[in-house]
């Protein structure tokens, strides 16, 4: 467990993540993170929830109709 401390950046406030905590969540500097409340608390992630409820939606219409996807990339 790592503790975080948070410092001014200007007129706001941030967090500094450690390299270590950068690496297992494979991000670098200018990427973006995005906070999820879940039952456990907050949970940061690389990965855009509102992008990956689209592409599930995605997927379920290209199993659905594939017959008519098949024909139209023909």
């Amino acid at each position: 467990m790592s503790s975080l401390k948070l410092t001014g950046i200007g007129n706001s406030v941030g967090v500094v993540l450690p390299k270590d905590l950068l690496a297992r969540l494979r991000v670098k500097r200018g990427d973006r993170l995005y906070a999820i409340e879940t039952p456990n608390g907050i949970e940061l992630t690389p990965y855009d929830p509102a992008f990956a409820a689209q592409m599930d939606a995605a997927e379920e219409i290209m199993r659905e109709d594939r017959d008519v996807l098949k024909k139209l990339a023909e």
